[in-house]
Formats: C-alpha cells, structure tokens, sequence
C-alpha cells in the first residue's frame, strides 16, 4: 500500500509515461468494455423490465456484474428482492476498490463523490497499473469517462432494439452477460487460491441451481471464498509442523560428535 500512497508526478528512475500513452491505454478499455452494454440493453429488456428501468440501472448502479445478475434472477423468475441482494453483494467489492484508489488518486474531498460513481473493475485495474499519481488520475478518467459513456449508449440501444431481436433466448443473447462476466474475470484469476475460488463458486452455484430460488445459488456461491482461505490456512499450517517434527539432516546429527571430539582433543592438549 505505501508504494501507492508515495505515489509522486515521476517514476522512480525519473523518467514520465507520456500521457497519450495512458490515453490510448484507457480508452482501449473503455470502448472495449462499454460495448458490452448492447448486451446488457437486450438482456434487461427481454427480462421484463422497461426502457426507463433498464437505462437507470445503467446510470446509477453502472457495475456490469452487478446489473447482469440482477435482470438474470428475475429473467429466470426469481424474486426482486433476492435478486436485488444477489447484485447488492457482487457490488460490494467496489467499495474496497474505492478506500485503494481514494489514497492513490488523492482528489479533493468535493470530487470524491462524483469520482464514487467510476469505481469499478477496469478503472481500478487501469489506474493501479500507472506508475504516477499524474497519469493514474489521466487513466481513472479516461476510463470512466469513456466507459460510463459508452455503456450507458448502448444499453440505451441495446433496449431499443430488444423489440426488434425478439426473443433473446433464440439468438442466445441471454448468455452474453455471463460471458463478458467471464472474459473479465478470467485474466484476473492468477493464483491457484484465486483459481479455486472460482472453481468453487461455480460448482456451488450449478449445484445449487435446480434446488434453490433464483438469485440464491449466487449469494451461496460468495461462501467459496471463506472456504477455499480456510483450507489453505489450514493446509499450510499441516505444513508449518511437519517442518518442525522433521528429523535432522546428517550434517545436524554429525555436528555434536564433531563438537565432542574436538572437546576431547583441546582436553587432550
């Protein structure tokens, strides 16, 4: 965490990551990720819910996960209230993402609730990968400029168009939400902890799924991550003692009848 917090306007060997750099960087992003609301646009319309709704969810709430589990759950039937919980929990984590970024960015306390608004996965990823406090703010809005932008467009289009496509189902659009889910989390499942959790909550979550309401086997999936800590805490202190109850080497066994013989010999002299 310091070595965000010490963030300065200069990389450590002193040179700067020119700004059209982190531009092309963020909007890459940005476009890439905001054209992904089309599908959230189709999704929440053949889901049941209106033009006004489905764009307020893309305005206020603006986390893809979050919006894509909620019209999912009641697309599949279940209840508003369990969904609404579902998408509630899966946005919690932009929370933490925010106590980080509020101590690299440093904004004035007038902007931060503005700045609140962007908090999410790509600006986070986008901002914690700039080496300067400078080009981390040029990088958190380009980002969510340009995504927030974007996503909000195209789930406007998205919506507009959902009479037209008909039934999503049939042109397997209602799948599209979990993919993009997937294609984003995928790259960011770097340790094998990491990998197990995801594995978990997937088996939960599919368990679950013919036996309980939907939206339910989502908030049952979030348990993997308790369980998978609890086992590899558990599993490295099983390896902590058997490093302690481990005899010693030879050269260990050696040592104390070296120690003695050369005790003998200075008695010797």
């Amino acid at each position: 965490m310091t070595q965000h917090i010490a963030l300065t306007d200069q990389t450590a060997d002193g040179t700067k990551k020119p700004d059209a750099a982190v531009v092309r960087d963020a909007l890459g992003v940005g476009v890439a990720v905001g054209l992904s609301g089309f599908a959230f646009g189709v999704t929440s319309a053949g889901s049941g819910l209106g033009l006004l709704q489905t764009c307020a969810l893309s305005l206020l709430v603006f986390t893809g996960a979050s919006q894509f589990a909620l019209v999912g759950a009641l697309a599949a039937g279940g209840n508003p209230f369990t969904a609404a919980a579902g998408a509630f929990f899966l946005g919690v984590r932009n929370a933490f993402y925010g106590l980080r970024l509020s101590q690299v960015l440093a904004l004035p306390r007038a902007l931060r609730p503005l700045a609140a608004q962007w908090v999410i996965d790509e600006t986070t990823a986008v901002t914690l990968a700039q080496p300067t406090r400078r080009t981390a703010r040029i990088g958190f809005t380009v980002t969510g400029l340009s995504l927030y932008a974007l996503w909000n467009l195209t789930t406007l289009l998205g919506a507009l168009g959902a009479e037209a496509i008909g039934d999503t189902r049939a042109w397997g659009l209602d799948a599209a939400g979990p993919a993009v889910f997937l294609a984003l989390l995928a790259p960011m499942l770097k340790t094998a902890t990491e990998r197990a959790v995801a594995g978990l909550a997937v088996l939960l979550g599919l368990g679950l799924l013919p036996v309980l309401p939907a939206g339910v086997p989502v908030l049952v999936a979030a348990l993997a991550a308790p369980l998978a800590l609890v086992a590899e805490s558990r599993r490295g202190g099983r390896a902590d003692g058997d490093a302690t109850d481990d005899p010693p080497g030879p050269d260990a066994r050696r040592a104390p009848r070296g120690t003695a013989g050369t005790s003998g010999a200075e008695e010797g002299r």
